[in-house]
C-alpha cells in the first residue's frame, strides 16, 4: 500500500483523484472511484444547479467512502458554491481563477480546500489562499489547461507550496504515470481523460471508444469549442481535444467562428446531442496511447494502485551499492 499525506487526509488506499471533469465524472463514477480506494470527484463544470442537484444526489446516496466536487472558480454562479456544500462533501476543488474569495465558506464547512494550478504563480497564490492540496496540472492533460508540461511543473509547484501537498495531473493514465509523479515529490496523480473511458463516466459510448482508438498526435489543444459553445474562457486557457472535420474546419479562422456563431451554434449543439464527434468535441488528454479498452472505475483504481507499486518496487532495485 502507498502512503502518502494525500491518503493519509482522505483515508485513502490508492492515492488517485478523479478529475472533476463536466459533464463526464457524475455521481456514479465519482462514488465507484471513491468506494475503489480513491478519491472520487463530481464535476461541476459551468455550474449548472440541476445537473449538480442530481449528481450530488446520486454520490451522496452510492459513496461509502470520502468524495468531492470540482468547480470552475471564474464560472461559480449565485448560489453554486451553497448548492454544492449542502451536499456535504469532503472535498472541493477550485480551478482556473483565484480561489480567495471561497476559501473560508469551504472551510467552515469542514472541506477541504483543494486548488488545481497550471503555473508557480497559481501554486503561490493557492497556498496563501490557504489550500490543503495543491494540484498541479500539465499541459498534457484533456479538457481545460494552460502551458506548462507536466513533468518540469510538478516539482516546481511542490517547491513553492511549502508544507502542502501536490498532486500531479496531465498525462497521467496508469501506475507507471503515477509511480513517476510519486518520485517527483507528489503525493499522488490526478486522472481524467483514463476515467472518462470507463463504463461509470457519462457520455456517448462513441465518445469513450474515440479515446480508445485514439492516439496521441491525434490531440490538440484549441479555443474553438469554447467559442462556438459561447463560453469566454480568461486568456491562458485552451481545451485539449481529439482532433475532428470542426477543428480542421475553423482552426486559425476563429474570429470568423465567433462572428457566425449565431449560425453554427445550433448545428454544433444538434451534434453534440447526437453523438455526432466528426463536430462535437472529445475531450482527451495526450495518454489516448495508454487506453486500450473501456473498463470500470473500480478496476481502473485497484490496477493503478497495484502496478504503481511494482513500479515503486522495481525503481529500488536499481540502487546498488558500489
Amino acid at each position: 500500500m502507498i502512503a502518502t499525506a494525500l491518503t493519509d487526509m482522505f483515508g485513502l488506499d490508492h492515492p488517485i483523484v478523479l478529475g472533476p471533469m463536466g459533464g463526464v465524472a457524475g455521481g456514479r463514477l465519482a462514488a465507484a472511484v471513491s468506494n475503489a480506494g480513491g478519491l472520487g470527484m463530481v464535476g461541476g463544470g459551468y455550474g449548472d444547479p440541476d445537473w449538480l442537484d442530481t449528481e450530488l444526489a446520486l454520490v451522496k446516496a452510492q459513496a461509502k467512502r470520502p468524495w468531492g466536487v470540482g468547480l470552475i472558480t471564474w464560472a461559480i454562479g449565485d448560489g453554486i458554491l451553497e448548492l454544492a456544500l449542502r451536499a456535504k462533501p469532503h472535498a472541493v476543488m477550485l480551478s482556473f481563477g483565484d480561489p480567495s474569495p471561497y476559501a473560508s465558506a469551504i472551510k467552515a464547512a469542514g472541506c477541504k480546500l483543494i486548488c488545481q494550478v497550471q503555473d508557480v504563480a497559481g501554486a503561490v497564490q493557492a497556498r496563501k489562499a490557504g489550500a490543503d492540496v495543491i494540484v498541479a496540472q500539465g499541459t498534457e492533460g484533456g479538457g481545460h489547461g494552460g502551458a506548462r508540461g507536466t513533468m518540469p511543473l510538478v516539482p516546481a509547484v511542490i517547491d513553492a507550496s511549502g508544507s502542502v501537498p501536490v498532486v500531479a495531473a496531465g498525462g497521467i493514465a496508469d501506475g507507471r504515470g503515477l509511480a513517476a509523479a510519486l518520485m517527483l515529490g507528489a503525493h499522488g496523480a490526478l486522472l481524467g481523460t483514463r476515467f472518462y473511458a470507463s463504463r461509470e463516466a457519462l457520455g456517448h459510448d462513441q465518445a469513450k471508444q474515440r479515446i480508445v482508438n485514439a492516439e496521441g498526435e491525434q490531440t490538440q489543444r484549441t479555443r474553438i469549442f469554447d467559442i462556438v459553445r459561447g463560453y469566454d474562457w480568461p486568456n491562458g486557457y485552451t481545451g485539449r481535444a481529439l482532433h475532428n472535420a470542426f477543428m480542421s474546419r475553423w482552426t486559425g479562422r476563429e474570429d470568423e467562428l465567433a462572428e457566425q456563431a449565431a449560425t453554427v451554434s445550433p448545428e454544433f449543439w444538434a451534434a453534440a446531442g447526437d453523438g455526432d464527434y466528426d463536430t462535437a468535441m472529445v475531450w482527451a488528454g495526450e495518454v489516448v496511447d495508454l487506453i486500450h479498452k473501456v473498463e470500470s472505475a473500480g478496476d481502473l483504481v485497484a490496477g493503478i494502485g497495484a502496478q504503481a507499486e511494482e513500479q515503486l518496487q522495481r525503481a529500488g532495485q536499481l540502487l546498488r551499492k558500489p
